[in-house]
């Protein structure tokens, strides 16, 4: 499960990044965009830690707050999930959980 659990976090990652980057773009072209219902989903099915950062390195969705906290929460509770992951590998992280 552990390193299913990782590789899916890291799938879904970059998927949120590059979508966020993606929905940037068809913004200033104004063409058609990625609902924001689709980006909470991938968000919150693991692609959170890809959604922040795409949210800072594109600059996308940084005036919502709703964006800005929610997806900063989800990403900070991807990373724990990482960490007990790799922590269930490795006895010196598993003593910190």
């Amino acid at each position: 499960m552990g390193n299913l659990g990782i590789e899916w976090i890291v799938f879904l990652s970059v998927w949120a990044f590059i979508t966020m980057g993606y929905d940037k773009r068809q913004a200033k072209r104004k063409k058609r965009r990625v609902s924001e219902k689709n980006l909470w989903l991938l968000a919150i099915f693991g692609g959170g830690i890809g959604a922040y950062f795409g949210m800072q390195v594109f600059r996308h969705k940084t005036l919502h707050t709703s964006f800005r906290v929610g997806f900063l929460m989800i990403a900070l509770l991807d990373m724990a999930i990482v960490l007990y992951l790799v922590g269930l590998r490795m006895p010196v992280l598993s003593q910190l959980f």
